[in-house]
């Protein structure tokens, strides 16, 4: 072959797709390398963007060898990031189950057995990771989360209440009664459900070309109807703190090493960022508006949130194109 599986995997890693492709187009397929050929393929769809694509193609490549750790890990991502955490969990768990431990798959295991309640599960794949690698940043930090939540006092009445709450924010937009042209505004806004609207204000939805009074005052007289308001759900400001804002600095890569802790964000926009296992903000730097958004519970707010914060330091996130 004129290129070696390994380097048709990096140049799909560095955004030379189009180069891969033709590399992947060229290869002699051969019953030792076709699963792993079918993996790249699917790995070159993810790089494009084609996630459905891609997901099928991690399939794929499972199905001719079962024991594909990455592509069981690429294929639970994908399931993490559109919110299937079953299927995530089902697939993260067969790439624990194969030596050697893939860190980066026993890590968001953990973040999804913490978020239904199996605590001494997340802590114990922690715990393993920390074991190999003592000072892996990520895992430690993700042990106090786990700490933390083991101290945590629930009040029943109040929890559910909220799971109440959340399940009315969960309804979609698209259960309501609403013009064409609103629907389609909405969903080229990345507007998916009740507490996605409930988060945006009138100005952000006028702004947005092709919408404009009719479909604003449609959507003001549904939420209306159910005690509701536009921007109802934004968190409140803070008064500003007056404080010397950060220069970028001669060398980028200083400010590209700082913590995300660094950042002043709400706990929904470090709660996706945990989920993508973003540590620094060069981490957070290499993702494109699209990647964010594409994570389960990140909305338009919390992208504008992280790209103010970054813009402080004068980062931007990655062009989509």
């Amino acid at each position: 072959m004129p290129e070696t599986l390994e380097s048709i995997a990096t140049q799909i890693q560095d955004g030379d797709l189009d180069g891969a492709r033709t590399a992947l187009d060229s290869a002699t397929v051969t019953e030792d390398n076709k699963s792993e050929l079918t993996f790249l393929r699917g790995y070159l769809h993810e790089g494009s963007f084609r996630l459905d694509e891609a997901f099928e193609t991690y399939q794929s490549s499972l199905e001719q060898d079962p024991d594909h750790t990455e592509a069981a890990f690429r294929a639970a991502y994908l399931c993490d990031l559109a919110g299937d955490d079953e299927a995530a969990i089902e697939l993260y768990e067969r790439c624990t189950e194969q030596p050697p431990a893939h860190v980066n798959a026993m890590l968001n295991l953990a973040f999804l057995y913490e978020e239904c309640g199996r605590l001494e599960e997340a802590e114990s794949l922690v715990q393993g990771v920390l074991d190999e690698h003592p000072n892996h940043r990520r895992a430690y930090a993700f042990r106090k989360s786990i700490e933390s939540s083991y101290t945590m006092v629930f009040d029943e009445r109040l929890q559910r209440e909220r799971d109440t709450q959340d399940a009315i924010l969960d309804v979609p937009v698209s259960d309501f009664e609403l013009s064409v042209r609103s629907r389609n505004c909405l969903k080229q806004m990345n507007i998916r459900t009740l507490g996605d609207l409930l988060q945006i204000s009138e100005p952000e939805l006028l702004s947005y070309r092709n919408f404009g009074d009719t479909s604003l005052n449609e959507i003001k007289a549904m939420l209306d109807q159910r005690g509701l308001s536009l921007g109802q759900a934004v968190p409140a400001v803070e008064p500003p703190v007056v404080t010397p804002k950060l220069e970028p600095t001669g060398d980028l890569s200083v400010q590209l090493q700082r913590p995300i802790g660094d950042l002043e964000l709400s706990v929904r926009s470090r709660k996706c960022l945990q989920r993508l296992g973003v540590i620094t903000l060069g981490e957070l730097a290499i993702r494109s508006e699209a990647e964010l958004l594409a994570i389960k519970n990140f909305g338009q707010t919390s992208l504008n949130e992280i790209k103010q914060q970054l813009a402080t330091f004068g980062i931007m996130l990655r062009a989509s194109n």
